[in-house]
């Protein structure tokens, strides 16, 4: 999931408003605000560690049954729990996550969104290692006649995108002027509604997508761009323990086999190449 900077979208879905706390990953044991640390690693609220998302983008994080569940949810809460802490989550723009302004401001420790690591959001934003390989689907409706992402401009179709990521930046730099959605849940809502009949979007969300039959029966992927991602999550420039507690986490759930457990949960079946991102 990424960035395009100062390029003009075309907001389709409701613009996500203000910074509306959620649902958490378990609740919060402190209720002090103020900064306060958890094993000598700082934090923005007394008893928990709080995490900046954007909701929703399954299977990273998204409401399930009233709480907010996922990938990314299930890894952070590894991190909250070697601390002694639990994880808050609240719900915030995507665009936000290149500048890094919810870290820099103090709303939140840190940001977790199925985010790739980029040289441009380097400059603002430190990131832990890798802990995700993502690739692109073309996703297509299989009444479209479209078979690959060329016949989509070949054939006239419309092709949409999240906003502000790295699938829409790819469709760019293909010489695509894709419609542009602010989630990935409005991107797929687009692709069923005919407002396209493609879509550029992370894979992983797909292969969620598609385990409801009457979604595989209507859709199919033509094509998997391998763009050469790598998610990571994010802290402030500079706050080098909690960064340090992040990596220690990933490193233990892939030794321990606790992140191909969490990987088949939400993901699907898992290879070893998936535990093969290696420090950026």
């Amino acid at each position: 999931m990424n960035s395009v900077p100062g390029r003009r979208t075309r907001i389709l879905a409701a613009t996500t408003a203000a910074v509306g706390l959620l649902l958490v990953a378990g609740c919060s044991s402190g209720n002090g605000g103020g900064k306060s640390s958890a094993k000598g690693v700082p934090l923005v609220k007394a008893g928990q560690l709080t995490t900046c998302t954007h909701l929703p983008y399954p299977p990273f994080q998204s409401e399930i049954d009233g709480k907010v569940q996922g990938f990314d949810v299930s890894l952070i809460d590894l991190v909250a729990g070697d601390l002694g802490v639990k994880q808050t989550i609240v719900d915030t723009p995507f665009e936000n996550f290149k500048t890094g302004a919810f870290l820099n401001s103090g709303q939140c420790d840190l940001a977790a969104a199925g985010m790739t690591i980029t040289e441009e959001r380097k400059k603002n934003v430190d990131f832990s290692d890798p802990y995700f390989d993502a690739t692109q689907a073309v996703l297509v409706d299989k009444k479209s006649g479209i078979n690959s992402l060329a016949d989509v401009k070949s054939k006239g179709k419309k092709l949409g995108a999240q906003a502000q990521t790295t699938g829409e930046e790819y469709a760019t730099k293909q010489g695509f002027d894709p419609i542009s959605f602010e989630s990935s849940d409005a991107v797929l809502n687009g692709l069923r509604t005919g407002q396209v009949q493609a879509v550029v979007i992370d894979y992983p969300v797909v292969q969620g997508w598609l385990k409801d039959k009457a979604n595989a029966d209507a859709f199919k992927v033509v094509d998997n761009l391998n763009t050469g991602e790598q998610y990571g999550f994010t802290v402030k420039k500079g706050n080098t323990k909690l960064l340090a507690a992040i990596n220690k986490a990933i490193k233990e759930a892939k030794a321990d086999g606790t992140y191909k457990k969490l990987y088949e949960k939400w993901i699907g079946p898992y290879s070893a190449a998936a535990a093969s991102p290696s420090a950026s």
